[in-house]
């Protein structure tokens, strides 16, 4: 058996300093408790919020945050991972997934697939099978929305050993009518803490999923009002039938879940013939439809959320 550890932050948005030290100081806690993998959630380094200056001020590939994963790894003999905001050399920004071996070498990277909502004005997607071999077992790399999506399972299902997932999933706030909204939120809220037992199970992996509580708030795309609800938390650890083995709610505030998994391949359970592993509810969806396309004009019209300063490059391309 394998200790896991994932963590469950609530970040400070657009402070890397703070959480870092949030981020460094949950590793240490979870390391002493036993874990030899330690995963930190999506956008660990900032949160995410709808707000430019998270890409504008992106480091690159070697920045603080991907130094943090390779300190800690290296410092405590672990495999370390989390994703975070980097400007690539072309001068894209994308949403990257880094695991780091317990020499501090990163082993391997994934990009988030298919950007979710505004953050389609943060970053560009990737195009990576997400799979990274270790000295021992192959990991499959995912984050938030990619653990809906039928294509997520379908590149790690009976390829993977474990899965290593993070999420920055906010929350309907309790906008009129309250009554019907709090009955979405509470919907909301339960798909964002089973997103990943029932990825497990379609796959046939152990997965340990980190996590964002907390407030959260910003402007909201095109409504002309602020968003203010806060991340959906879950951090967990759950075994390859799907079943959870540890849970941190929100409720619960930072620390995180940690449990003995058997590291291996299971029989998955047969994928379904479409789009989605689960439904997504009404406001979601309705997010999704209009805020995406909103998000990729955002960040064409910026020209790729030119960094304020110092420019590292002379030039953005056109997004893919």
């Amino acid at each position: 058996m394998t200790r896991v550890a994932a963590l469950q932050i609530e970040a400070e948005v657009g402070n890397i300093d703070a959480n870092l030290a949030m981020c460094a100081d949950l590793a240490g806690r979870a390391v002493r408790e036993g874990a030899s993998w330690v995963v930190l959630p999506e956008f660990f380094s900032t949160g995410v919020a709808n707000r430019p200056d998270l890409a504008q001020n992106a480091p690159g590939p070697d920045g603080a945050p991907t130094r943090l994963l390779r300190e800690l790894a290296r410092e405590h003999g672990v495999h370390v991972g989390g994703s975070t905001l980097v400007r690539d050399s072309d001068g894209h920004v994308r949403n990257a997934f880094f695991l780091v071996g317990p020499d501090g070498e990163v082993l391997g990277r994934h990009d988030k697939d298919l950007p979710t909502m505004w953050e389609n004005a943060l970053y560009i997607g990737g195009g990576d099978p997400g799979r990274v071999e270790t000295a021992d077992v192959t990991v499959g790399l995912a984050m938030c929305w990619e653990l809906l999506r039928t294509q997520t399972a379908s590149r790690l299902a009976g390829r993977v050993d474990l899965i290593l997932a993070g999420s920055g999933w906010w929350s309907i706030p309790p906008w009129p009518p309250r009554q019907l909204t709090r009955w979405l939120e509470r919907r909301n809220n339960a798909r964002a803490v089973e997103a990943a037992s029932v990825l497990a199970a379609y796959c046939g992996a152990p997965t340990v999923h980190a996590a964002h509580a907390g407030p959260v708030q910003c402007p909201m795309p095109l409504a002309g009002v602020t968003y203010g609800g806060h991340y959906e938390g879950g951090a967990s650890v759950t075994a390859a039938d799907g079943t959870v083995l540890a849970l941190r709610r929100r409720e619960e505030g930072p620390g995180f879940a940690i449990a003995d998994v058997r590291l291996g391949r299971t029989d998955p359970r047969p994928l379904p013939d479409r789009f989605w592993l689960q439904r997504r509810g009404v406001v979601p969806a309705l997010a999704w439809a209009y805020q995406n396309p909103y998000g990729r004009r955002e960040y064409r019209r910026s020209g790729g959320q030119r960094p304020l300063a110092p420019a590292p490059l002379d030039r953005v391309g056109a997004p893919a």
